[in-house]
């Protein structure tokens, strides 16, 4: 049972390598649409925030480049998705492998 769990996450963390390959350019951060003057909505403008670093950064989005940020933007979210989801089948599989070594110690 525990080596076809084993051989299953393997598996799992195969395919997320292979979906981290996919991902094109990627960018922390969310991005927000601001105004000049919020209360009428007055001067609309594209600021992107983000921590990088220890340090909190914001910089301004030309309109022309907001789609292009926003694809980045989910490209990260998804990374970091897939990234997790790896970093949990890794601490499975080392628990794992473990416990089938010292099942073959014991025996």
């Amino acid at each position: 049972m525990s080596k076809a769990k084993v051989r299953q996450i393997e598996k799992q963390i195969e395919t997320i390598k292979t979906q981290l390959q996919e991902i094109g350019e990627m960018r922390p951060g969310s991005l927000t649409q601001q105004y000049k003057v919020p209360k009428e909505k007055i001067g609309p403008y594209y600021q992107l925030s983000y921590m990088h670093k220890m340090k909190s950064r914001t910089e301004y989005v030309r309109p022309q480049f907001v789609d292009q940020i926003k694809q980045q933007v989910a490209s990260y979210k998804h990374f970091k998705k897939l990234t997790e989801r790896w970093i949990e089948l890794a601490i499975q599989h080392s628990k794992l492998t473990i416990e089938i070594a010292k099942k073959k110690d014991s025996q």
